[in-house]
């Protein structure tokens, strides 16, 4: 029988990097909390902002890859963000990821994400996607409730990081009152 040496293994480290894929239309405080999270398991993160004009986003990949770096400047050490189109599993092989990171706020994102997962595992059996929650205060925040609540010129501080709120203002200039 083969023995393991646990010394061995306490110092041996494998380095793992994992992408965190999403259209980040905007980005808001639920998806950084989840890039914090990723960023305590693995070696290195790369978020993936995908360009996908199917969905109409309200921000160009350039706009939302720009917010996420302001919005992200003090995590550069591990932390990489990308812009791609196609298959996100092609994007996790061209840069050598070992995991997918998907951020699950309540059991209707589960289904979805779940599916997802399985294909990727059946288009590449080598990676592994994670699903991680949100911080509570972050679970009914999505970017599509932001640009909702932002386009009827309401506030939405506190809920995204403070480049875009100040582009969603821009895009929706507040409302006086009726």
């Amino acid at each position: 029988m083969r023995r393991l040496d646990h010394r061995r293994l306490r110092t041996a480290r494998v380095a793992k990097r994992a992408v965190y894929p999403g259209m980040f239309d905007p980005v808001h405080n639920g998806h950084l909390d989840v890039i914090q999270r990723s960023l305590r398991i693995f070696d290195e993160l790369i978020v993936a902002v995908v360009a996908n004009p199917s969905k109409a986003p309200l921000f160009s990949v350039q706009e939302r890859l720009e917010m996420i770096d302001e919005a992200t400047a003090d995590l550069k050490n591990n932390f990489r963000i990308v812009a791609f189109d196609g298959l996100l599993i092609d994007l996790v092989a061209r840069e050598r990821a070992d995991c997918i990171v998907r951020g699950i706020r309540a059991v209707s994102d589960f289904e979805y994400e779940f599916q997802m997962a399985l294909m990727n595992r059946k288009l590449s059996s080598n990676v592994e996607t994670v699903f991680l929650m949100p911080h509570e205060k972050y679970t009914y925040i999505s970017s599509k409730l932001i640009k909702e609540v932002a386009g009827y010129g309401a506030s939405v501080a506190g809920l995204v990081p403070p480049v875009v709120e100040k582009r969603l203002a821009e895009r929706f200039p507040a409302k006086p009152p009726a």
